[in-house]
Protein backbone atom coordinates (compact mmCIF):
# COMPACT_ATOMS: atom_id res chain seq x y z
CA UNK A 1 0.00 0.00 0.00
CA UNK A 2 1.21 3.47 -0.81
CA UNK A 3 0.34 6.59 1.19
CA UNK A 4 -0.28 10.25 0.38
CA UNK A 5 -0.64 13.41 2.46
CA UNK A 6 -4.19 14.51 3.17
CA UNK A 7 -3.62 18.09 2.08
CA UNK A 8 -2.17 20.20 4.88
CA UNK A 9 -3.95 18.35 7.69
CA UNK A 10 -0.74 16.63 8.81
CA UNK A 11 -2.34 13.22 8.20
CA UNK A 12 -1.06 10.63 5.77
CA UNK A 13 -3.67 8.25 4.32
CA UNK A 14 -3.62 5.03 2.34
CA UNK A 15 -4.27 5.55 -1.36
CA UNK A 16 -7.24 3.19 -1.04
CA UNK A 17 -9.73 3.98 1.69
CA UNK A 18 -12.61 1.78 2.83
CA UNK A 19 -16.11 3.23 2.76
CA UNK A 20 -18.18 1.72 5.56
CA UNK A 21 -21.71 2.28 4.33
CA UNK A 22 -24.56 0.90 2.22
CA UNK A 23 -25.07 -2.88 2.36
CA UNK A 24 -21.90 -3.35 4.45
CA UNK A 25 -23.57 -1.71 7.45
CA UNK A 26 -27.03 -3.26 7.23
CA UNK A 27 -28.02 -5.93 9.79
CA UNK A 28 -28.92 -8.28 6.94
CA UNK A 29 -25.21 -8.41 6.04
CA UNK A 30 -23.51 -10.76 8.49
CA UNK A 31 -21.64 -8.77 11.13
CA UNK A 32 -18.82 -11.28 11.36
CA UNK A 33 -18.19 -10.92 7.63
CA UNK A 34 -18.36 -7.12 7.86
CA UNK A 35 -15.83 -7.09 10.71
CA UNK A 36 -13.51 -9.47 8.86
CA UNK A 37 -13.45 -7.07 5.92
CA UNK A 38 -12.35 -4.22 8.18
CA UNK A 39 -9.68 -6.37 9.83
CA UNK A 40 -8.37 -7.55 6.47
CA UNK A 41 -8.26 -3.95 5.24
CA UNK A 42 -6.17 -3.07 8.29
CA UNK A 43 -3.84 -5.99 7.61
CA UNK A 44 -3.44 -4.79 4.00
CA UNK A 45 -2.40 -1.32 5.14
CA UNK A 46 -5.66 0.62 4.76
CA UNK A 47 -5.60 3.56 7.17
CA UNK A 48 -8.60 5.59 5.96
CA UNK A 49 -12.13 4.54 6.91
CA UNK A 50 -15.10 6.68 5.90
CA UNK A 51 -18.60 6.48 7.35
CA UNK A 52 -21.53 8.67 8.48
CA UNK A 53 -24.36 8.69 11.05
CA UNK A 54 -27.01 8.23 8.38
CA UNK A 55 -25.33 5.44 6.44
CA UNK A 56 -26.94 1.99 6.42
CA UNK A 57 -30.04 3.34 8.20
CA UNK A 58 -27.87 4.49 11.09
CA UNK A 59 -26.13 1.13 11.54
CA UNK A 60 -22.78 1.82 9.83
CA UNK A 61 -21.09 3.91 12.53
CA UNK A 62 -21.73 1.55 15.45
CA UNK A 63 -20.73 -1.45 13.33
CA UNK A 64 -17.44 0.23 12.40
CA UNK A 65 -16.89 1.03 16.07
CA UNK A 66 -17.32 -2.63 16.98
CA UNK A 67 -14.97 -3.68 14.18
CA UNK A 68 -12.24 -1.32 15.39
CA UNK A 69 -12.54 -2.22 19.06
CA UNK A 70 -9.25 -3.47 20.43
CA UNK A 71 -7.29 -2.57 17.28
CA UNK A 72 -4.33 -0.19 17.09
CA UNK A 73 -5.85 3.13 16.00
CA UNK A 74 -2.73 5.29 16.11
CA UNK A 75 -2.19 5.47 12.32
CA UNK A 76 -5.84 5.45 11.34
CA UNK A 77 -7.84 8.32 9.91
CA UNK A 78 -11.46 7.67 10.85
CA UNK A 79 -13.72 10.05 8.96
CA UNK A 80 -17.40 10.60 9.58
CA UNK A 81 -19.92 13.22 8.53
CA UNK A 82 -22.32 15.71 10.05
CA UNK A 83 -25.41 17.54 8.85
CA UNK A 84 -27.44 14.48 7.85
CA UNK A 85 -28.88 11.63 9.91
CA UNK A 86 -31.19 8.65 9.64
CA UNK A 87 -34.68 9.96 10.34
CA UNK A 88 -36.43 6.59 10.31
CA UNK A 89 -38.41 4.80 7.66
CA UNK A 90 -35.55 4.94 5.20
CA UNK A 91 -35.59 8.75 5.25
CA UNK A 92 -32.63 11.08 5.76
CA UNK A 93 -32.86 14.25 7.81
CA UNK A 94 -30.69 17.38 7.54
CA UNK A 95 -29.56 19.88 10.13
CA UNK A 96 -26.46 22.05 9.73
CA UNK A 97 -27.11 24.24 12.75
CA UNK A 98 -24.13 24.64 15.14
CA UNK A 99 -25.97 22.82 17.92
CA UNK A 100 -26.80 19.88 15.65
CA UNK A 101 -23.24 19.67 14.33
CA UNK A 102 -21.85 19.57 17.88
CA UNK A 103 -24.35 16.95 19.03
CA UNK A 104 -23.66 14.84 15.93
CA UNK A 105 -19.91 14.76 16.56
CA UNK A 106 -20.40 13.86 20.22
CA UNK A 107 -22.78 11.03 19.27
CA UNK A 108 -20.44 9.74 16.54
CA UNK A 109 -17.56 9.54 19.02
CA UNK A 110 -19.71 7.38 21.31
CA UNK A 111 -20.85 5.10 18.48
CA UNK A 112 -17.32 4.71 17.10
CA UNK A 113 -15.70 4.29 20.50
CA UNK A 114 -13.24 7.14 19.89
CA UNK A 115 -12.02 10.11 21.89
CA UNK A 116 -11.25 12.19 18.81
CA UNK A 117 -12.24 12.12 15.15
CA UNK A 118 -9.44 12.65 12.65
CA UNK A 119 -11.81 14.08 10.04
CA UNK A 120 -15.35 15.45 10.22
CA UNK A 121 -17.04 16.26 6.92
CA UNK A 122 -20.16 18.30 6.22
CA UNK A 123 -22.42 15.91 4.34
CA UNK A 124 -23.90 17.57 1.27
CA UNK A 125 -24.20 21.16 2.51
CA UNK A 126 -25.67 23.96 0.43
CA UNK A 127 -23.27 26.80 -0.34
CA UNK A 128 -25.35 29.15 1.83
CA UNK A 129 -24.89 26.85 4.82
CA UNK A 130 -21.11 27.39 4.75
CA UNK A 131 -21.37 30.40 7.06
CA UNK A 132 -19.39 31.91 9.93
CA UNK A 133 -21.60 30.37 12.62
CA UNK A 134 -20.96 26.91 11.21
CA UNK A 135 -17.20 27.42 10.97
CA UNK A 136 -17.06 28.75 14.52
CA UNK A 137 -18.86 25.61 15.70
CA UNK A 138 -16.26 23.49 13.93
CA UNK A 139 -13.43 25.46 15.53
CA UNK A 140 -14.96 24.95 18.96
CA UNK A 141 -14.91 21.20 18.31
CA UNK A 142 -11.25 21.45 17.35
CA UNK A 143 -10.41 23.44 20.48
CA UNK A 144 -12.19 20.84 22.62
CA UNK A 145 -10.01 18.16 21.04
CA UNK A 146 -12.99 16.30 19.55
CA UNK A 147 -11.93 16.66 15.91
CA UNK A 148 -8.63 17.34 14.18
CA UNK A 149 -9.62 18.32 10.63
CA UNK A 150 -12.77 19.33 8.76
CA UNK A 151 -14.02 18.91 5.25
CA UNK A 152 -17.17 18.63 3.18
CA UNK A 153 -18.66 16.23 0.69
CA UNK A 154 -20.65 17.29 -2.36
CA UNK A 155 -21.40 16.25 -5.94
CA UNK A 156 -22.53 19.77 -6.95
CA UNK A 157 -19.72 21.65 -8.78
CA UNK A 158 -20.86 25.03 -7.42
CA UNK A 159 -20.85 23.74 -3.84
CA UNK A 160 -17.51 22.00 -4.37
CA UNK A 161 -16.05 25.32 -5.50
CA UNK A 162 -17.41 26.97 -2.35
CA UNK A 163 -15.86 24.23 -0.22
CA UNK A 164 -12.50 24.74 -1.91
CA UNK A 165 -12.70 28.49 -1.24
CA UNK A 166 -13.66 28.06 2.43
CA UNK A 167 -10.63 28.62 4.71
CA UNK A 168 -12.31 26.68 7.52
CA UNK A 169 -12.32 23.42 5.55
CA UNK A 170 -9.27 21.22 5.06
CA UNK A 171 -10.65 18.45 2.82
CA UNK A 172 -13.11 18.07 -0.04
CA UNK A 173 -14.77 14.80 -1.02
CA UNK A 174 -16.22 14.60 -4.52
CA UNK A 175 -17.29 12.03 -7.09
CA UNK A 176 -14.31 11.33 -9.34
CA UNK A 177 -14.08 8.37 -11.70
CA UNK A 178 -13.79 7.58 -15.41
CA UNK A 179 -17.37 8.83 -15.88
CA UNK A 180 -16.57 12.19 -14.21
CA UNK A 181 -13.36 13.50 -15.83
CA UNK A 182 -14.63 17.08 -15.48
CA UNK A 183 -13.94 16.85 -11.74
CA UNK A 184 -10.19 17.00 -12.48
CA UNK A 185 -10.38 20.80 -12.77
CA UNK A 186 -11.90 21.03 -9.30
CA UNK A 187 -9.25 18.69 -7.91
CA UNK A 188 -6.55 20.95 -9.38
CA UNK A 189 -8.16 23.94 -7.67
CA UNK A 190 -8.40 22.12 -4.35
CA UNK A 191 -4.78 20.99 -4.49
CA UNK A 192 -3.68 24.56 -5.28
CA UNK A 193 -5.38 25.64 -2.02
CA UNK A 194 -3.65 22.89 -0.05
CA UNK A 195 -6.86 20.92 0.42
CA UNK A 196 -6.91 17.17 0.77
CA UNK A 197 -9.07 15.47 -1.87
CA UNK A 198 -10.99 12.25 -1.29
CA UNK A 199 -12.37 10.63 -4.42
CA UNK A 200 -15.74 9.11 -3.65
CA UNK A 201 -17.37 6.67 -6.06
CA UNK A 202 -14.00 5.84 -7.73
CA UNK A 203 -15.49 2.63 -9.14
CA UNK A 204 -18.52 4.49 -10.53
CA UNK A 205 -20.62 2.24 -8.26
CA UNK A 206 -19.41 -0.83 -10.15
CA UNK A 207 -21.11 0.18 -13.39
CA UNK A 208 -17.87 0.15 -15.42
CA UNK A 209 -17.29 -3.42 -14.25
CA UNK A 210 -20.84 -4.44 -15.17
CA UNK A 211 -21.67 -5.43 -11.59
CA UNK A 212 -25.36 -4.84 -12.21
CA UNK A 213 -25.43 -8.04 -14.30
CA UNK A 214 -23.51 -10.15 -11.77
CA UNK A 215 -26.34 -11.29 -9.54
CA UNK A 216 -24.97 -13.85 -7.09
CA UNK A 217 -27.02 -13.13 -4.01
CA UNK A 218 -29.27 -10.76 -2.07
CA UNK A 219 -26.58 -8.06 -1.79
CA UNK A 220 -26.22 -7.95 -5.59
CA UNK A 221 -29.97 -7.58 -6.04
CA UNK A 222 -29.91 -4.74 -3.50
CA UNK A 223 -27.19 -2.84 -5.39
CA UNK A 224 -28.81 -3.55 -8.78
CA UNK A 225 -32.16 -2.20 -7.59
CA UNK A 226 -30.48 0.96 -6.30
CA UNK A 227 -28.65 1.43 -9.61
CA UNK A 228 -31.82 1.02 -11.68
CA UNK A 229 -33.72 3.39 -9.40
CA UNK A 230 -31.21 6.24 -9.14
CA UNK A 231 -28.28 5.75 -11.54
CA UNK A 232 -29.61 4.69 -14.92
CA UNK A 233 -27.66 7.41 -16.70
CA UNK A 234 -24.38 6.18 -15.20
CA UNK A 235 -25.22 2.57 -16.10
CA UNK A 236 -25.72 3.60 -19.74
CA UNK A 237 -22.63 5.80 -19.85
CA UNK A 238 -20.45 3.04 -18.40
CA UNK A 239 -20.98 0.92 -21.52
CA UNK A 240 -18.44 3.12 -23.29
CA UNK A 241 -15.81 1.76 -20.93
CA UNK A 242 -16.62 -1.94 -21.31
CA UNK A 243 -13.14 -2.46 -22.81
CA UNK A 244 -11.73 -2.12 -19.28
CA UNK A 245 -13.24 -5.53 -18.49
CA UNK A 246 -10.84 -7.21 -20.92
CA UNK A 247 -7.42 -5.87 -19.98
CA UNK A 248 -4.34 -7.98 -19.42
CA UNK A 249 -3.01 -7.86 -15.89
CA UNK A 250 -5.74 -5.83 -14.20
CA UNK A 251 -9.47 -5.89 -13.66
CA UNK A 252 -11.88 -3.13 -14.64
CA UNK A 253 -12.11 -2.12 -10.98
CA UNK A 254 -8.33 -1.95 -10.63
CA UNK A 255 -8.07 0.10 -13.84
CA UNK A 256 -10.77 2.46 -12.55
CA UNK A 257 -8.89 2.99 -9.30
CA UNK A 258 -5.57 3.42 -11.09
CA UNK A 259 -7.21 6.10 -13.26
CA UNK A 260 -8.36 8.02 -10.17
CA UNK A 261 -4.97 7.72 -8.49
CA UNK A 262 -3.19 9.01 -11.60
CA UNK A 263 -4.27 12.48 -10.52
CA UNK A 264 -1.59 13.77 -8.13
CA UNK A 265 -4.13 15.96 -6.33
CA UNK A 266 -6.13 12.96 -5.11
CA UNK A 267 -5.21 11.92 -1.58
CA UNK A 268 -7.20 8.67 -1.60
CA UNK A 269 -9.85 6.77 -3.49
CA UNK A 270 -12.61 5.63 -1.11
CA UNK A 271 -14.36 2.46 -2.22
CA UNK A 272 -16.81 0.10 -0.57
CA UNK A 273 -17.24 -3.64 -0.83
CA UNK A 274 -18.88 -6.62 0.82
CA UNK A 275 -16.57 -9.26 -0.66
CA UNK A 276 -13.10 -10.19 0.54
CA UNK A 277 -11.80 -10.94 -2.95
CA UNK A 278 -12.91 -7.50 -4.15
CA UNK A 279 -11.25 -5.82 -1.18
CA UNK A 280 -7.94 -7.57 -1.77
CA UNK A 281 -7.95 -6.90 -5.51
CA UNK A 282 -8.93 -3.26 -5.10
CA UNK A 283 -6.27 -2.60 -2.47
CA UNK A 284 -3.71 -4.05 -4.90
CA UNK A 285 -4.57 -1.22 -7.32
CA UNK A 286 -2.43 1.06 -5.16
CA UNK A 287 0.65 -0.48 -6.81
CA UNK A 288 -0.70 -0.42 -10.39
CA UNK A 289 -0.20 2.13 -13.16
CA UNK A 290 -2.39 2.40 -16.23
CA UNK A 291 -0.61 1.54 -19.48
CA UNK A 292 -0.42 4.52 -21.83
CA UNK A 293 -2.67 2.88 -24.42
CA UNK A 294 -5.37 2.23 -21.80
CA UNK A 295 -5.22 5.84 -20.61
CA UNK A 296 -5.61 6.97 -24.23
CA UNK A 297 -8.66 4.74 -24.75
CA UNK A 298 -10.23 6.10 -21.57
CA UNK A 299 -9.77 9.67 -22.83
CA UNK A 300 -11.27 8.73 -26.19
CA UNK A 301 -14.33 7.21 -24.50
CA UNK A 302 -14.70 10.29 -22.30
CA UNK A 303 -14.48 12.61 -25.29
CA UNK A 304 -17.18 10.62 -27.08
Amino acid sequence: MRYRPLGRTGFSVSEIGLGCASYWGLPRFDEGEAVRLVHRALDLGVTLFDTAPGYSRGEAEPRLGRALKGRDLDRLVIATKVGTFHAGGGRMGRDFSPAAITASVEASLRRLGLERLALVQLHGPAAAELNDDLFEALERLRRRGLAAAFGANSFDPAVISAIIAAPGLDVVMLDYNVLRPERAVLIDAAAAQGKGVLAGMPLAMGHVDGQIRKLRGLRDLWYAARALKSHRQEVALARRFAFLRHLDGMSAAQASLAYVLEHPGVSAAVMGTTRMAHLEANVAASALALPADVSARIREAQAA
